[in-house]
């Protein structure tokens, strides 16, 4: 979601008392997965009001604004900074993966800075500024960001743990496996409104022997991944199977998901249902329950085969990971329906609908589900992610040793599928 536009000014207590009144109301009368929050809602209010009141810095009160929407639980939540804050937030240009909980070095974009650091990939990250990596996260990371289920806030903890004011320093204690621990010394240079040069690409085809074909899908959230999905295929010929890889899709166009999958099938499939809190004030008088519990929504529908092109019949494996989430686990919940094949690897984030975003003040904003999504038959997978088929689980050995084994499991599959030995 891109910022707000517009200047921005340093925050007077009023307004940051407002901005806190703003996202109590909104989410109370318009988050959809109200009854899914296990906080007291009006308690963190009036503590936020008090912290508030507080001389303190736009940043703090950043801070302390995310751990306030963070209680709802959506991993589609998020407080929008005005540009000038975003300017002095930052990381360092390191790309960090969770494995059983712990955070390993997987890449590092080149900067001045790392071509002398030269950090170690695949070297696990033991301490920060002197504080050991799981505590650092856990009480330093965890209560800032907003998730679904408890494995996507860890792995979206570890991808974000070094973020904090652009130009300071960090001191890291870094492991490579079988080695000895040494100090790593680096800075947030990466502010918010930087492109993150490490993102991996929204579209990537590749190949495996036997005609299996690898599609790694990374965002739902452009129609240009339906268009480069279309122009790599503009028929299957040389398709003998299918891997679609959305381990690292988000997005929030369930649209795009279904374009995709109506590719790959010569059938109608369902649709997943969606439905929004109806809020209607009379329901007070009478004493009868409001937003939290009625709702405005259709029937579910059915999307049928895109007949612009030929459409996919061989074996087809998706492959999914608690950071699956959006677009992408409605993408999972609507291939479920057609029987088409397996979904394999570990249960999605569990984050998803439309999003709404709400203006605060001085150009500040937030985020946070505003449709409650669930399968055709009204069975919900929001806060507890799309289940696979097959449960694989990578352990550290096989990110040390360069195993995939949610690959490897689809491989399987698909050779089964074919026929093949």
């Amino acid at each position: 979601m891109a910022p707000l536009r517009g200047a921005a000014a340093q925050l007077t207590a009023p307004e940051r008392a407002h901005a806190l009144a703003t996202v109590w109301a909104e989410a109370r009368y318009n988050f959809a997965y109200w009854d899914r929050v296990r906080v007291d809602w009006d308690s963190a209010l009036r503590v936020n009001l008090k912290l508030a009141a507080e001389p303190q810095s736009d940043l703090l009160f950043y801070r302390r604004l995310r751990r306030f929407v963070a209680l709802l639980g959506d991993g589609q939540a998020a407080v929008l900074a005005p540009p000038n804050l975003r300017s002095r937030i930052a990381r360092p240009p390191l790309l960090l993966t969770s494995a059983a909980r712990r955070p390993f070095i997987m890449d590092y974009a080149e900067n001045d800075e790392m071509r002398v650091a030269h950090p170690d990939r695949l070297a696990e990250i033991v301490a920060v500024q002197g504080v050991p990596a799981e505590a650092w996260i856990r009480d330093s990371v965890l209560p800032e960001t907003a998730a679904a289920t408890p494995a996507d806030r860890w792995q979206r903890a570890v991808a974000w743990m070094l973020q904090g004011e652009k130009g300071t320093s960090l001191h890291l204690l870094i492991r490579v496996p079988g080695g000895d621990p040494r100090g790593l010394s680096v800075t947030r240079s990466l502010s918010l409104n930087d492109r993150w040069p490490l993102d991996p690409p929204a579209f990537a085809v590749d190949s495996l022997p036997g005609g299996i074909a690898v599609v790694r899908i990374g965002s739902l959230a452009d129609a240009d991944v339906v268009r480069q999905f279309d122009r790599t295929y503009p028929d299957f010929s040389a398709v003998q199977g299918l891997v679609l890889d959305l381990r690292g899709a988000g997005g929030v166009q369930t649209e795009y998901a279904y374009q995709i999958l109506s590719r790959l099938t010569d059938q109608p499939f369902s649709a997943v249902r969606w439905k929004t809190p109806l809020y209607r004030a009379a329901f007070r008088a009478w004493n009868l329950p409001d937003s939290a519990m009625t709702w405005y929504g259709p029937a579910a529908g059915s999307v049928a085969p895109r007949r612009e092109h030929p459409s996919y019949g061989g074996p087809i494996a998706l492959v999914a990971s608690s950071a699956t989430s959006g677009a992408a686990e409605d993408l999972l919940a609507a291939f479920r329906t057609t029987g088409r094949g397996v979904i394999i690897g570990e249960p999605s984030a569990g984050s998803v609908g439309d999003i709404a975003t709400f203006a605060l003040t001085k150009n500040w904003g937030v985020q946070f589900s505003v449709t409650r999504h669930s399968y055709a038959d009204g069975t919900e997978y929001a806060g507890l992610g799309v289940k696979p088929d097959v449960l694989v689980v990578p352990t550290v050995d096989d990110l040390l040793s360069g195993n995939d084994p949610m690959l490897d499991r689809a491989r399987e599959y698909i050779k089964g599928g074919t026929g093949r030995q």
